[in-house]
């Protein structure tokens, strides 16, 4: 009888412990948060609020929303990036190779540029610094980016092109305005790829690009005085040619090349940050070492009132290839995936006091047309955090598979009165197909009665057309070739993306449409209790899926 105890007691213990292990190895994640309104810190940026142009061209000369989803009701800022030089077709001069002269301007594509930006309500963020080749003796347009990659000759020439570009805005705009915009000085720096010096040598190259930010800033100041935007934006993600707390010592309480005084102006460092692909994360620094780098060595160096950025991001490569490359046309994929990846990302970036992460574009047309992606969802829905004071959260039960991640982001905005928390089930892993059950206890002594609206919304595969797309895909052999990029991309309205022309036919004719109504995303009300001080909430959400609560 005791041997029969005994081997029941091992075999129930045995039975117990693999019991544990279930959630480790597939089973449903759980995760409880507190959530204390009551107990409130910084206020949480927009951090959605900027978006970035590879070229200019002309799409901004009349831009029109033609997507019943406009994405300037969040975004405020439109980057337009190496937008005054680096190839002829960028360089501002009537005749780019023309060396004879030095100031045959012509401003008016940036001109017409900046006024179709602000038509939408939104600013112009312009990244300077990009060298005209007629500045540059034996220019060389190569690199990684196809971008004259090497210093101009004369920084005074330099600096006067500059200044009468800014000159040019101010008569055209209003120097109030033009104050109100932000500038920057060329994309990532200290990546031999957009510049270096010709000698190739981190530190020339170093003190290349240091003379060229103090004579861009210099322009601009003397055209438009010291309250001015301006800052610099570096990979910081992984090593480029030089190490760019050598630029932000410089800029903190190096000599001045323009002006021979102490330090130049500096609003705000920004970086990239890129992962590899879906389910590959970068084998740089991760979204929050990234921003701690720049951020201390700022303050090492005294510079302690500045905001903090990323320029361009989010994931490289798709796991899928197209005819002739392997890149995402906008950063992103289409798989629900993507909206818990962002959620995850910005949810970092706030919680390590990033102001802003630009995107590439939210919708299948990219930024104007379109139906929505599930990251358009996430950002509009994460945009209504913006002037809420964070609350704070404590994870008070976690039980998750191996890989998976959650985090709750809270806010409470007092002139509204409204409380808003996101959360999410996350793991790297497109394939990813388990529940999770998550529970939450809201303390808002804020809300003064017995009962509380509820709207809630959940991003998933029922507010993703891109699910539906790729089983159409099969019905209509639309195959990866058929695709320029990768086919793990939703902006299929792109050719970059989807390139046969049949294959875009049949999509623009017979899905399209359709897709319109796979995308909404539609928010459920509710009411819930206010009991001993508590609001309790509870959801079972779907692998990779979204929730957003909004509280009054």
């Amino acid at each position: 009888m005791c041997i029969i105890r005994f081997i029941t007691s091992i075999f129930m213990t045995v039975v117990l412990f693999f019991s544990s292990l279930c959630p480790l190895f597939g089973g449903v994640s759980s995760v409880r948060y507190i959530v204390n309104a009551d107990d409130l810190s910084d206020e949480i940026p927009n951090i959605v609020d900027n978006v970035n142009i590879w070229n200019m061209g002309t799409q901004f000369y009349d831009p029109k929303i033609t997507s019943d989803y406009d994405v300037t009701e969040f975004v405020k800022y439109i980057q337009l990036m190496q937008c005054t030089g680096g190839t002829p077709e960028r360089d501002l001069f009537k005749d780019p190779y023309d060396t004879s002269t030095y100031t045959d301007y012509d401003f008016e594509p940036l001109i017409k540029n900046c006024r179709g930006i602000l038509k939408l309500g939104a600013k112009p963020h312009l990244k300077l610094g990009g060298i005209p080749i007629k500045f540059t003796s034996d220019y060389n347009i190569g690199g990684d980016f196809s971008m004259n990659i090497y210093p101009p000759d004369d920084y005074n020439v330099y600096y006067g092109y500059i200044k009468a570009i800014a000159e040019a805005l101010v008569d055209e705009f209003g120097i109030d305005e033009v104050r109100s915009w932000r500038f920057g000085c060329m994309t990532e720096y200290e990546n031999g790829g957009w510049f270096q010096a010709k000698s190739g040598k981190p530190k020339d190259s170093m003190i290349a690009y240091c003379k060229l930010y103090d004579y861009t800033v210099q322009a601009l100041i003397d055209v438009l005085g010291e309250d001015i935007t301006v800052g610099a934006h570096s990979m910081t993600v992984t090593e480029g040619l030089w190490d760019e707390a050598d630029f932000i010592k410089h800029v903190a309480k190096g000599t001045n090349y323009a002006n021979g005084g102490k330090g130049t102006k500096i609003s705000f460092l920004s970086a990239s940050f890129y992962d590899s692909k879906p389910g590959k994360y970068t084998g740089g620094k991760t979204l929050p070492q990234t921003i701690k780098y720049l951020k201390r060595t700022a303050e090492r160096y005294g510079l302690k009132n500045l905001f903090y950025g990323v320029d361009e991001g989010r994931i490289l490569y798709g796991n899928s290839k197209g005819k002739n490359d392997d890149q995402l046309n906008m950063r992103i994929t289409g798989f629900t995936w993507q909206a818990a990846y962002d959620a995850r990302l910005f949810t970092q970036g706030i919680n390590s006091g990033l102001d802003y992460f630009s995107s590439w574009g939210f919708l299948s047309g990219g930024l104007f047309d379109g139906n929505p992606t599930v990251s358009y969802h996430v950002a509009s829905n994460l945009a209504k955090f913006a002037e809420s004071k964070k609350a704070r959260v404590v994870s008070a039960k976690v039980k998750a598979g191996i890989g998976v991640e959650s985090e709750c982001l809270a806010g409470w905005n007092d002139e509204t009165g409204t409380l808003r928390v996101m959360t999410y089930n996350f793991k790297n892993d497109v394939d990813y197909n388990r529940k999770m059950n998550v529970s939450l206890k809201i303390k808002a002594p804020q809300f003064d009665k017995e009962e509380v609206t509820v709207v809630r919304y959940i991003v998933s595969d029922n507010c993703n057309f891109f699910d539906e797309f790729l089983e159409d895909r099969k019905t209509y052999g639309i195959t990866d070739d058929c695709f320029s990029w990768s086919p793990d991309d939703p902006s299929v309205d792109d050719p970059t993306t989807l390139a046969d022309e049949n294959a875009r036919q049949i999509y623009l004719t017979e899905l399209k449409a359709k897709y319109a109504e796979c995308s909404k995303l539609v928010p459920v009300v509710s009411t819930a209790k206010i009991k001993n001080g508590a609001i309790e909430l509870n959801d079972t959400l779907d692998a990779n899926n979204v929730v957003f609560y909004e509280i009054y």
